[in-house]
């Protein structure tokens, strides 16, 4: 299986043009599909430069109601004209971003409600043998505190989402699967629990951002929460690739306690996922306290602004 990053918020080696975005391009042994579309039509770009003939595309799966993430829908629409695109449910809602400068509106163009060729997802559903999306995540860990900012228009009044409008793909080929989530605002961790409950183990590979950048630096609890998710990740028998909203500074910190477990996709990068061994669980207890007291010697230390 392949897996290309189509759009992405850094720059790799292919030097594709970047966005606050995501859109993979998966090819499997039966499917060539997206997993999101980016914020724009820079994605269709980037597969020309590429070499991607997006006309060949037969699915399409969009994780959330973010225009980050379905902001590409209608240019995809108008470039290729036979593939499905299997949305959550509730993708159409009033979802805003809040700012200082007052709420901005980050949902999906209202002209796509209703077209046929989008198909509505809810609870789990099997699109053939091969593709499956789910929802229904429970909350058992935190969840990203970069969610904080993330409101649903109710009325006159923004209220907390609870990304009901989430939803995740697995691909299983070859008797390996692998699981795609777009930001991962219900937690990654969470997300995991929900896939052992499908299928009672992990997956082989994850792809998706894990929605901890920051606009304004990094609290106690922020760091604590990045520790964590990165510890428990390192017991998984899973590789990750993360990208998009996880940000650098979260990603390099984890990545001190993961080390080759997690990688970094920027846009253009690409990955060829083959059948390998699994990983080791558990971390001795030296490195703990050595990777946690780097990680939060390293975190303590940002500052910045990062958008969703």
């Amino acid at each position: 299986m392949k897996v290309v990053v189509l759009s992405e918020n850094t720059e790799g080696f292919s030097h594709c043009p970047t966005e606050h975005g995501l859109c993979f391009y998966i090819e499997t042994g039966t499917h060539k599909l997206l997993f999101d579309t980016g914020a724009s039509d820079l994605f269709i770009r980037n597969a020309e430069t590429l070499g991607i003939d997006l006309n060949q595309v037969d699915t399409v799966v969009l994780s959330h109601g973010h225009y980050d993430h379905g902001g590409g829908i209608p240019y995809f629409l108008a470039l290729n004209d036979h593939a499905k695109v299997y949305i959550p449910f509730a993708a159409f809602g009033p979802y805003y971003s809040m700012h200082s400068s007052g709420p901005k509106y980050i949902g999906l163009s209202e002209e796509l409600n209703g077209n046929p060729r989008l198909i509505p997802c809810e609870h789990t559903v099997d699109i053939d043998p091969s593709l499956r999306v789910f929802s229904d995540i429970t909350v058992t860990y935190p969840i990203p505190s970069a969610n904080d900012s993330l409101k649903v228009k109710d009325g006159d009044e923004y209220i907390a989402d609870d990304f009901a409008h989430e939803q995740c793909l697995v691909i299983t080929e070859n008797g390996h699967r692998y699981l795609f989530s777009g930001c991962a605002h219900h937690g990654i961790r969470n997300i995991l629990n929900r896939f052992r409950e499908l299928y009672r183990t992990d997956p082989d590979a994850v792809f998706g951002g894990f929605h901890m950048m920051k606009k304004h630096g990094y609290t106690a609890d922020d760091i604590d929460q990045i520790i964590e998710t990165a510890l428990a990740l390192k017991k998984t028998s899973s590789q990750y690739y993360t990208c998009h909203c996880t940000g650098i500074e979260a990603y390099e910190g984890m990545k001190k306690i993961m080390e080759n477990q997690l990688n970094y996709l920027h846009s253009g990068d690409s990955v060829i996922l083959a059948p390998k061994k699994k990983h080791g669980h558990g971390m001795p207890m030296h490195r703990f306290f050595a990777w946690g007291t780097v990680v939060c010697f390293a975190l303590t230390m940002i500052t910045g602004y990062k958008r969703k």
